[in-house]
């Protein structure tokens, strides 16, 4: 493939980028809220999952990444390689907005979000070009590299000039893969209220042909479809999507079946990826074991908190498997690699929660923590078992997860949680058996200074929700109200930083 020989501009636009991260990196570090144990920018904006392929035995995530600000701008590729998913290695900015289908003057505009894929040894990001005002606003472009560090734009950027229709509502995102001996890729638009996945194929990653509609909304799924990413797994494939304006949803997916001659997907059942307020973006990967894996911006639009000035703003959820389950369902679980990052902790077993009466435990610190609780349901009495998390005497402050046993409801409560938005996130869940009248109920919970990941039975369900406590705290509490449940099992442990 053919690169442009013009490279001093991509640098130099780079190398100014990396000295705003540098000079903003000291203050960013000092930050009470920052994460521990999350993949974050060392400073400015991160918002979006790019580019997440596993190369060369690495992985690589690439972000959407405003060097100069803590604040959303010109949009740039910030850059990260793990070999174990957990830590991360900050590797220089990777695409800076340099040419005239991603550079203006004011608004939005950069290289905006888009995937990676190998071949011949070279790692080939393809993105949208963005720029408000222009015409057309959003084209398709590509760069290449055979290190994985430094990228060449390509001389024939853009590839796709444009949208394939007139009066398209966004044309951007493009995810990208192989399927048998062709190259595909997804883009997110939307038309008449209702959004669309777009589908192009190409036998050389440079020129492309539009095949139609993959799918689209059926009027209820949102108007502009964000970040689709489609794949197979098992026997099915997945259309994982971030719509807008979708009435209490903010991500998506979809399981189906995939017609490659007509360039169609059937979806067959739909639900959310994540229930909490700050999961969106989602991009998937498959790796060296043949694991899908999925990593989603850890945020979500408005923040309040992102008005605020730490020289730092976004982070990536935790990495989670997704696994296609008998019922046609996706269960996202937490990579076992985590377990690296556990220390010495605590268990208990066999605990009645009576009513009325708290049962608490706590760890070193509320810095970093993981918690596995499984509590048995086929007997239990009770009508609410509630969990408080992050409270500190005399702050007011609390972050609960309240199960409804006999509503078959679990909430994540973080109305006062400390500062930030306030939010009450709910999903009905099943404890059903086949031997009892129901089965265990199993919490997997992270705390990481100012976030919130709750695993819901393995996965079958997530929350997830940016949280800022005025004190952080490593304790939790339960009881029981209205009758006794028994917690069967807990452990916790600290986690580690993965930061020096």
């Amino acid at each position: 493939m053919n690169v442009s020989g013009e490279k001093q501009t991509h640098k130099e636009s780079i190398r100014r980028a990396e000295e705003a991260v540098a000079a903003q990196a000291e203050i960013a570090s000092q930050d009470d809220y920052r994460l521990q144990y999350h993949m974050l920018p060392l400073a400015g904006w991160m918002n979006d999952p790019n580019g997440l392929i596993y190369f060369k035995e690495e992985y690589h995530l690439f972000y959407q990444h405003h060097p100069y600000s803590d604040k959303w701008g010109p949009m740039h590729w910030g850059h990260a390689v793990s070999k174990d998913l957990v830590h991360w290695k900050h590797l220089p900015i990777a695409l800076a907005p340099t040419e005239p289908y991603e550079l203006g003057q004011e608004g939005g505009y950069g290289c905006w979000s888009g995937s990676a894929v190998e071949t011949d040894g070279r790692l080939t990001l393809i993105y949208t070009g963005h720029v408000d005002g222009r015409e057309p606003m959003e084209v398709q472009c590509a760069a290449s590299s055979t290190d994985g560090i430094i990228f060449d734009k390509h001389s024939g950027n853009p590839l796709i000039p444009g949208s394939p229709d007139t009066g398209n509502f966004g044309f951007r995102d493009p995810k990208v893969w192989s399927h048998e001996g062709l190259w595909y890729m997804v883009l997110g638009s939307g038309k008449d209220g209702q959004g669309k996945a777009l589908l192009y194929q190409s036998e050389d990653l440079e020129r492309w042909k539009y095949m139609g509609m993959a799918a689209e909304s059926d009027g209820t799924q949102g108007d502009m479809w964000e970040c689709p990413d489609l794949f197979p797994l098992g026997d099915k494939h997945v259309l994982v999507l971030s719509p807008m304006n979708m009435q209490d949803a903010k991500n998506l997916y979809m399981t189906g079946e995939m017609d490659y001659a007509s360039g169609k997907f059937t979806p067959e059942a739909q639900a959310k990826l994540d229930y909490g307020p700050d999961f969106y973006a989602a991009q998937t990967l498959l790796d060296g074991k043949g694991r899908r894996i999925m990593i989603a911006w850890m945020d979500h639009w408005g923040s309040e908190m992102a008005r605020e000035d730490r020289g730092w703003y976004g982070a990536m959820t935790l990495p989670r498997e997704l696994v296609l389950l008998p019922e046609g369902k996706l269960a996202s679980r937490p990579v076992p690699e985590l377990g690296l990052l556990r220390e010495a902790g605590i268990s208990a077993s066999g605990v009645i929660l009576s009513m009325g009466t708290d049962a608490a435990w706590s760890v070193r610190d509320g810095q970093g923590f993981e918690w596995i609780a499984e509590f048995a349901m086929n007997d239990a009495q009770a009508e609410c078992l509630e969990i408080t998390l992050l409270a500190a005497e005399g702050s007011g402050e609390s972050t609960v997860i309240r199960y409804l046993p006999r509503e078959d409801k679990l909430i994540l409560d973080c109305s006062a949680s400390g500062r930030g938005d306030a939010s009450i996130s709910e999903v009905s869940v099943s404890t059903e058996a086949p031997d009892a009248n129901g089965g265990p109920l199993k919490l997997q919970v992270f705390i990481d200074r100012s976030s919130i990941e709750v695993f819901v039975n393995d996965g079958r369900y997530v929350l997830t929700s940016r949280v800022y406590p005025s004190a952080l705290t490593g304790g939790i509490t339960m009881r029981a109200e209205g009758g006794n449940i028994t917690l069967q099992s807990l452990k916790m442990w600290n986690l580690k930083s993965i930061w020096s």
